[in-house]
């Protein structure tokens, strides 16, 4: 196979597409992300394509093992992806999708700051017309909001990559020690607000539940994962990821328990099971490393499913709030089995591939003696089976609802997707070490102990028991959760008055002066005497009869004019 940035062929069919014939199209979209899979799977570990410019090495192609995993997922979500939007023929969500798919694939396989910047700003574009392209006025305000973050995001990077490029002289990627310098302190930043990190959250919450069913798919595996890629290459064993990583896998199963959308509780716990990864890079030991690695392969996997599934009812009943669904399960029964794998399989359960990649960072924990976080992150799985395993699916499919439903009959390539996509997740689930020989560092670790076993079944069922003996009074209400975005939405109005409304008043200002300037010069030009005059006679107006100049006065002017412009030229 050709030696080529998987990025270029994803970018191909930004070209071919818009000239296919409509049907044809969704079909040819997924011929990209499959070859650019290809590219990956045969391109040896170790390949690197450079280009020199104005003496600096631009490394756009490099393939490490740790790369190589993210690169291989991100490829094949987008073919999955691209399956599951076979119905959809929207030619500017295609393309968005390309350029979202490859931005990632660009920042995975780069090796300079220069090259990662330009994807990761691209990655930014893609997703928010994902955003956009559900044309409605929700959607509109949202992803203004996630553009507006994401670049403040890109100019927290842009500064560290300027600062960093001053210090070393040199544009190549290199790994920071802990709280290494300011350069790395501004990147890491940049960073972690596309990876979510608390309180640079909430604009995932935020944006995710009003993007497009088939966009949402999308979003869910490529901002904040590329992020996590970011920060295990760079930022390993930083102590702080580590506090950050344990606070978002709390925050973000808290506030799903509490969300009423059943996207957006898949959107926090998003936030949630990038906590996990964020801590295995905290504690950034080889064991936290391949954690990190194999949670991100899985979680885009399942997280991708569970959107597919959420997106599913999106496309079928038109809403997406949980206090207006119920019995569907007799209606869209596959669709509520396939949900299911996915929600199993963030939850932990045996025999699905959260449970083979979860446990590594929290084992992780405990071989560095961090028993307070590997505590807290047990808790959290708590939260994860307790709203996206009980209580999203009962609320969705099992319980009475206030008003019966229409229920349109489900794409095909949505249905193939969903299925694809749940084989997988319990492919891994079943044989670890398919995914297990790809990790960065040699892995020697076996989930199915007897003591791993006993502990996850038991929090599976206590949970399960809990739920149900309340479950009356979690009936969903049609409310929303204060996040911390609060704050500056708050702050919205005055921050609009002094920064917007305060500089439109002074350029409105300075327009009506600079015309009434404008005015004044124009009528002393057309007629001199008459300005004068009312400067002079300010209490009535010019009068040609009384104010003229008697002809004598012209005839001196004129002459002393003549006089001395020929004394001048004589001179």
């Amino acid at each position: 196979m050709f030696e080529l940035p998987p990025v270029l062929v994803m970018w191909l069919g930004l070209i071919i597409l818009p000239f296919l014939p409509r049907d044809i199209r969704p079909k040819a979209f997924i011929l990209f992300p499959f070859l650019a899979l290809a590219i990956i799977l045969t391109t040896p570990v170790g390949t690197e394509k450079t280009l020199n410019i104005f003496g600096y090495e631009f490394i756009i192609f490099k393939i490490t093992q740790l790369s190589r995993v993210f690169g291989i997922i991100f490829a094949l979500i987008a073919f999955l992806g691209g399956i599951y939007s076979m119905h959809m023929k929207e030619t500017g969500q295609q393309a968005a999708a390309l350029i979202y798919a490859g931005g990632a694939l660009g920042v995975t396989f780069c090796g300079d700051f220069f090259t990662l910047f330009v994807f990761w700003e691209l990655m930014a574009i893609g997703s928010t017309y994902l955003i956009w392209a559900r044309r409605t006025v929700a959607s509109d305000k949202a992803g203004m909001r996630y553009l507006l973050m994401h670049l403040f995001g890109g100019s927290l990077l842009l500064a560290g990559i300027i600062m960093q490029i001053h210090s070393s002289g040199s544009i190549l990627l290199t790994d920071f020690a802990p709280g290494e310098s300011m350069a790395a302190w501004f990147i890491l930043a940049g960073v972690g607000l596309n990876a979510a990190v608390f309180p640079l959250h909430a604009w995932l919450p935020d944006s995710y539940p009003k993007a497009t069913v088939t966009g949402s798919v999308f979003l869910s595996a490529f901002t904040t994962k590329t992020a996590v890629y970011v920060l295990a290459s760079l930022f390993p064993g930083w102590p702080i990821l580590l506090v950050l990583g344990v606070t978002m896998t709390l925050y973000g199963v808290t506030f799903a328990f509490l969300a009423n959308d059943i996207r957006e509780i898949l959107a926090y716990h998003i936030m949630s099971q990038v906590g996990y990864m964020v801590a295995g890079v905290g504690i950034g030991t080889e064991l936290a490393i391949n954690g990190t690695t194999a949670h991100a392969f899985s979680h885009i996997l399942y997280k991708a499913l569970l959107f597919m599934g959420t997106g599913a009812v999106l496309y079928s009943v038109g809403t997406t709030k949980l206090h207006e669904l119920g019995a569907l399960a007799s209606r869209m029964k596959w669709v509520l089995i396939f949900y299911m794998v996915a929600a199993l399989s963030i939850s932990g359960a045996p025999l699905f591939n959260g449970f083979i990649s979860k446990a590594i960072i929290v084992e992780a924990a405990g071989q560095s003696h961090l028993y307070l976080a590997k505590m807290l992150l047990i808790l959290a799985s708590v939260g994860t089976f307790l709203s996206v395993g009980i209580k999203l699916p009962y609320y969705t499919w099992f319980h009475t609802p206030k008003k019966e439903h229409t229920v349109k009959p489900v794409p095909k390539g949505m249905m193939v997707a969903m299925a694809v996509t749940s084989f997988l997740c319990i492919f891994y689930g079943i044989f670890p070490k398919a995914l297990y020989v790809e990790l960065p560092y040699v892995m020697d670790y076996n989930p199915f102990t007897i003591p791993h076993l006993v502990e996850v079944i038991q929090i599976l069922i206590m949970t399960f028991l809990a739920f149900w003996m309340v479950r009356a009074k979690l009936t969903p209400k049609n409310k929303i959760s204060l996040d911390v975005d609060w704050f500056y939405r708050k702050a919205a109005p005055g921050a609009r008055l002094v920064f917007v409304g305060g500089i439109n008043r002074i350029y409105e200002v300075c327009e009506v002066k600079a015309f009434d300037l404008a005015h004044n010069v124009s009528r002393l030009a057309r007629h001199p005497v008459q300005v004068l005059r009312t400067f002079k006679y300010p209490s009535r107006d010019y009068d040609e009869n009384l104010d003229r100049q008697p002809l004598s006065s012209s005839m001196f002017l004129t002459i002393l004019v003549t006089v001395l412009v020929f004394i001048l030229v004589i001179w």
